[in-house]
C-alpha cells in the first residue's frame, strides 16, 4: 500500500472497535491509561490484556491494507540505515529496511505506527523518496534501533568526551567531578547507552573492563560472554565515576572494592542494576547484573516443567511445614524457582517473610528483610526474630553456615514451611551437606520435605537449529535403549534472529526429590549420597543428565549443552 492522496489520519483504537476486536469501553479504558502512563495505543491494548499480539497484527495489516515485518529476524542495511537522520528513527520509531526491488524509488519502512501521515513525509523527505510503510512492533524497533545506532551512539559520546578532556586537559580527579553535572553530558549517555544496549539484548550481566590500552564492555547473554565495545582506556575513570554516582558509591574510593544499586526504566520496565566494583591491576573494574521483576517472577509454565515434574513441584510445595531446597551453582535460576515459590504461597491468610542478601525483586504481600552485616543484622540474627514474628513461610535467601541451618532445621519442625538454596552439584549431594553442617542426620530426614536441583541450557533457536542422525555413542549418552533406532537431535547454526549465536533463551533442568517416609528412613540411618540416590531413583526421581537427555530429544536444546550439564555434575557417560 502507497499512503498518498486523501490525506487522513486513522486512528488505531477505532480499526479495533470497528473489527469487533475490542468494545468501546475497553478503548476507553485503554486511553485513559495512556493519558496517565504514555505509550503507544496500540501497547497499552495489549499490555492491559484487551488483545493478543497476533490478533493486534493481523487486524491492522487487514484493516490498513499493508505488510506486517518480524524486524528480529532482518539482516538490516547499516548503509542505509545511516542515511536516514538518526533523530527521525526515534522520534516517529521508524527504521529504514530496503528499497523496494521492482521499483528502486520506493523505500520500505518498519514502523510502529504506519498511520503517522507526518513521518512518511519527513522521512520520505529526509531520503528524497516515496516511502511504503510497513507494521512492525515497538519492542523490536526499539531493539533494533538499540542494536544498530546504540553503538553508533556510544562511540560518538565516547569521541566527544576524549576531545573534551583533550582539549581542557583535566586530570582525573577533575573529570571524576565533571561527570556529577547535566543529563546530557556524552559520558552520562555513554553510560546510558551501555546498561540500555544491555536490557535490549536479554544480557543478565554488563561487564566493563580495564584492558592495558583500552576499555572492553562485554555482555552475558545466555549464560556465555559476548563483547560488544571497546572504547579508549582514556575513558575508564570517567566511566567509573558515573557508574559510582548513580550506584550510591564514594567516588573518591578507587582501592577497595564497592558495591552499588541502580534503578533504571528501560521501555517502560523497571531494572534492578546490582553494581560490583573492583580494582584491578589496570583500573577498575564494573560488573552489573541485571534483573527486572518480571523477569524473577515467572508464571510455574515459564520454567520448563513438564507435566510429571509440574506434580512433583506442586506436592513438595504443598506441605504445611518442612524444608524445601533450592540448589545448583551461581546463575542456574535458583533465585527465578524461589520467587515462583514463593509467588505460588502467596496468599492472604498466610505470613510469608524473607531474609535475603540482596533482595532482588519486591514482590507485594510478603514481608522482606535485606542482611545488613554492618547493623550485625546477619541470616541467623534475622532468622532469630522473624520466628517471633508470627510466620507460616520463611525464606531464606541462602543457607550459609551450621547456625543458619540449625534454625531453618528448628523452624521446620515446630511448624513452619522454610524455603532456602544451597550450592550443591546434585539432590542427594544437597541432603549430606545439611548433615554436614551439624544436623543430625535424623533430624535433617525428619524436616527435609524436598530437594530441587537445577542447571540453565540455552534453547536452540527455533528458526535456524539443523536436524541430523544421532550417532551410537550420542544414543548411549542420551539413555536410548536400541541403538539400532533413528534418533533425530539438533544443532546450533546462527541466523539474524538469534544474533547469529544459534541460541535464544534458556531453559530449566530439573532434579526433583520430594522425601518419601522411605526416603526420610534412609536419611535417617545418615547413607551416603549415593545411596540416598539410590532410593530417589527407585522412587522415580529423574537426575538432571535425563532431565536434560528429554530436551535433547525433544529439540529444545543441543547435545553440547547437556555434556556442560553432565560434566559438572560428575556423571560419568
Amino acid at each position: 500500500m502507497r499512503i498518498s492522496g486523501g490525506r487522513k489520519k486513522i486512528r488505531v483504537g477505532d480499526l479495533l472497535v470497528e473489527a469487533g476486536a475490542i468494545t468501546d469501553e475497553q478503548l476507553q479504558q485503554a486511553l485513559d491509561h495512556q493519558k496517565e502512563n504514555g505509550g503507544r495505543l496500540g501497547n497499552v491494548i495489549m499490555e492491559m490484556g484487551f488483545i493478543s499480539q497476533e490478533l493486534l497484527i493481523t487486524v491492522l495489516t487487514t484493516q490498513m491494507g499493508i505488510d506486517y515485518i518480524e524486524l528480529r529476524s532482518c539482516k538490516l542495511d547499516e548503509e542505509l540505515l545511516k542515511q536516514l537522520p538518526e533523530n527521525l528513527v526515534q522520534k516517529y520509531k521508524a527504521i529504514p529496511i530496503a528499497y523496494d526491488e521492482e521499483n528502486p524509488n520506493i523505500l520500505r519502512v518498519a514502523m510502529a505506527d504506519p498511520m503517522d501521515l507526518n513521518a512518511i513525509d519527513d522521512i520520505g523527505i529526509a531520503l528524497n523518496t516515496q516511502v511504503e510503510p510497513l507494521l512492525a512492533m515497538e519492542d523490536d524497533i526499539d531493539n533494533a534501533i538499540g542494536k544498530y545506532y546504540g553503538n553508533a551512539e556510544a562511540m560518538k559520546a565516547a569521541e566527544q568526551y576524549r576531545q573534551e578532556m583533550e582539549s581542557s586537559r583535566i586530570g582525573d580527579d577533575e573529570a571524576d567531578a565533571l561527570n556529577e553535572d547535566i543529563e546530557n553530558s556524552p559520558v552520562v549517555l555513554l553510560v546510558k547507552q551501555i546498561i540500555e544496549g544491555g536490557v535490549r539484548q536479554r544480557a543478565s550481566d554488563i561487564h566493563i573492563e580495564p584492558l592495558e590500552s583500552s576499555v572492553r564492555v562485554r555482555y552475558r547473554i545466555d549464560g556465555a560472554l559476548r563483547q560488544v565495545m571497546t572504547y579508549d582506556y582514556s575513558l575508564l575513570s570517567a566511566i567509573s565515576a558515573r557508574i559510582k554516582i548513580i550506584g550510591g558509591m564514594d567516588i573518591a574510593e578507587k582501592r577497595k572494592p564497592q558495591d552499588g544499586r541502580i534503578t533504571i526504566m528501560v521501555d517502560r520496565r523497571e531494572f534492578d542494576v546490582r553494581v560490583s566494583i573492583l580494582p584491578t591491576v589496570y583500573g577498575e573494574k564494573t560488573v552489573m547484573r541485571l534483573t527486572s521483576k518480571e523477569g524473577l517472577t515467572k508464571p510455574k509454565s515459564a520454567l520448563g516443567f513438564d507435566e510429571e515434574q509440574l506434580k512433583v513441584f506442586d506436592g513438595i510445595l504443598s506441605n504445611p511445614h518442612g524444608i524445601i531446597l533450592v540448589t545448583g551453582p551461581t546463575g542456574s535460576g535458583k533465585s527465578t524457582t524461589l520467587y515462583t515459590s514463593l509467588s505460588e504461597l502467596n496468599t492472604e491468610d498466610v505470613n510469608i517473610i524473607t531474609v535475603e542478601d540482596p533482595v532482588e525483586a519486591n514482590i507485594d504481600g510478603i514481608n522482606q528483610v535485606q542482611v545488613n552485616v554492618k547493623a550485625e543484622l546477619t541470616f541467623a540474627a534475622a532468622l532469630r526474630s522473624i520466628l517471633r514474628q508470627d510466620p507460616d513461610i520463611i525464606m531464606i535467601g541462602e543457607i550459609r553456615d551450621g547456625e543458619t541451618a540449625k534454625i531453618a532445621v528448628q523452624a521446620a519442625i515446630t511448624g513452619h514451611l522454610v524455603v532456602s538454596t544451597l550450592h550443591t552439584n546434585s539432590a542427594a549431594s544437597t541432603v549430606t551437606r545439611v548433615i554436614d553442617m551439624g544436623i543430625e542426620s535424623y533430624v535433617a530426614g525428619d524436616a527435609l520435605v524436598g530437594v530441587i536441583a537445577q542447571r540453565l541450557v540455552r534453547r536452540l533457536c527455533n528458526s535456524c537449529k539443523a536436524p541430523r542422525l544421532a550417532e551410537d555413542d550420542e544414543k548411549v549418552i542420551l539413555g536410548v535403549k536400541n541403538l539400532d533406532d533413528d534418533v533425530i537431535i539438533y544443532e546450533p547454526v546462527g541466523c539474524p534472529l538469534c544474533g547469529d549465536a544459534g541460541y535464544a533463551g534458556r531453559i530449566g533442568v530439573y532434579e526433583m526429590m520430594p522425601v518419601s517416609k522411605e526416603l526420610q528412613a534412609v536419611i535417617a540411618k545418615g547413607s551416603t549420597a549415593d545411596v540416598i540416590e539410590k532410593q530417589a531413583l527407585s522412587e522415580g526421581m529423574l537426575t538432571l543428565k535425563m532431565g536434560a537427555a528429554k530436551h535433547v530429544l525433544n529439540g529444545i536444546t543441543s547435545l553440547s549443552e547437556m555434556k556442560k550439564i553432565t560434566y559438572e555434575t560428575g556423571d560419568e557417560y
